[in-house]
């Protein structure tokens, strides 16, 4: 992609899942990349794995975690161009089985976080002249889910977050939020029976579940000069699923 090299990248969420396959994207790419989790030992695997990757340790729904997570990034880098706000958690309940504590730890960090680290980012590249915040929606977001209210509610928050921070940052960054559907991550892969992955493929037109590293592409591009003029836009990466609303539905 042109115009990644050299650039100043973190990724929350960063040691693994997508947000792993993103940095080893950008690190492709040419760029300087740093990650920022909550998990050590995955943030240790993470740098044995991926030669040349700053790996930063931090909480994304706690404020000053957030802070002193980007103090040490001014260190290393002493600027920022790209943001991927990926960080996510997920836990499944039926709506009326969620507990208080669930709703309020979900949110934290599938959208308080969003806002934590995409203003803390946004501070640095308008002093610097711009960049780009790619934040991490979901097809979720967009259309229900069973079992997921609480997941729902927050990505749909990020959809509407992403399109109100690209009216106010532009024209110095631009911001884009990217909604997959249905990826094979460590996440799915703890919540997904066999029947259920069985289920899911059976919804998606193109057959089967996607995987990190599309999603990575699709980063790849949104930061890129390719995408130039791409700003307050979400992008569905779902293999067709939410194409046809009910009359996909076999």
């Amino acid at each position: 992609m042109r115009g990644l090299k050299d650039k100043r990248v973190l990724i929350t969420g960063g040691a693994s899942g997508i947000g792993f396959a993103t940095a080893g994207r950008f690190l492709e790419e040419g760029s300087r990349v740093a990650i920022l989790d909550r998990d050590e030992t995955a943030l240790r695997r993470a740098r044995k794995e991926l030669h040349g990757l700053h790996a930063i340790r931090a909480d994304v729904s706690d404020d000053r975690s957030v802070a002193r997570a980007f103090d040490e990034l001014d260190r290393l880098f002493g600027g920022l161009d790209v943001l991927i706000n990926n960080a996510g958690i997920s836990i499944r309940s039926p709506f009326m089985d969620i507990p208080p504590d669930q709703w309020r730890t979900v949110m934290g960090v599938n959208l308080n976080g969003v806002f934590y680290v995409a203003q803390q980012a946004a501070r640095r590249m308008l002093a610097g002249g711009g960049g780009v915040i790619l934040n991490m929606g979901s097809t979720n977001g967009l259309i229900g889910y069973h079992h997921y209210a609480d997941y729902n509610a927050a990505k749909a928050g990020v959809i509407e977050l992403s399109r109100s921070m690209a009216l106010e940052l532009g024209p110095a960054i631009r911001v884009n939020a990217v909604c997959p559907g249905f990826i094979m991550t460590p996440m799915q892969e703890a919540e997904y029976t066999p029947k259920m992955r069985r289920m899911f493929e059976d919804k998606i037109p193109l057959g089967k579940l996607g995987r990190p590293e599309d999603v990575a592409a699709l980063f790849a591009f949104l930061a890129s000069d390719e995408a130039a003029f791409i700003s307050g836009q979400s992008f569905v990466i779902d293999g067709g699923e939410i194409a046809g609303g009910l009359a996909s539905q076999a």
